[in-house]
Parts: C-alpha cells; structure tokens; sequence
C-alpha cells in the first residue's frame, strides 16, 4: 500500500521495487539494484555494492525508509547447501 506524503521511493530504481508492506514502506531486491547501477553507471558488480552501501542501503530516512531485500534466486546456491544437509 503506498501513503502519499509518507512512502518514500528511491530514485531511478523503479524495476526494482518487489512490493510494499502493509504499513507502506517499499520493499527493493538488491541483487536488480545492484544490476540498474552497473548499467546506469558503467559500473563493475563490486563498485555498484560499494556506491549502494555507502550512499543508499545504510541511509536512515526516517520511519518509511525503504527496505532492501536479499533476494532468494541470489542466494540459491547458498540456501540449497543447507537444505539439503
């Protein structure tokens, strides 16, 4: 659900957002803003993770900051290692 004058987006990253909570906080996957900045940016994977936890993922906005999400399909190989111990 997204509040006027409370939601807040971040800009240029609109094809990542993955949805909303009830309370309208906007919920991004990581790994397609990761993917938007290398190629907004010409930027290699490791300078795109850097630039997005410094300037982005780690800034406090207030009580509708947005919620970043580490994406399951990025995290397969690793997940599936301890399901199938």
């Amino acid at each position: 659900m997204i509040e006027e004058g409370k939601t807040l987006f971040v800009d240029a990253f609109i094809l990542s957002i993955l949805g909303t909570t009830d309370d309208g906080r906007v919920l991004y996957s990581k790994t397609r803003m990761i993917e938007e900045l290398m190629i907004m940016k010409n930027l290699s994977y490791e300078d795109a993770m850097i630039d997005l936890e410094c300037n982005v993922w780690n800034a406090y906005v207030g009580d509708f900051t947005p919620i970043y999400v580490n994406d399951f399909d990025s995290d397969f190989d690793e997940i599936k290692q301890y399901i199938d111990a």
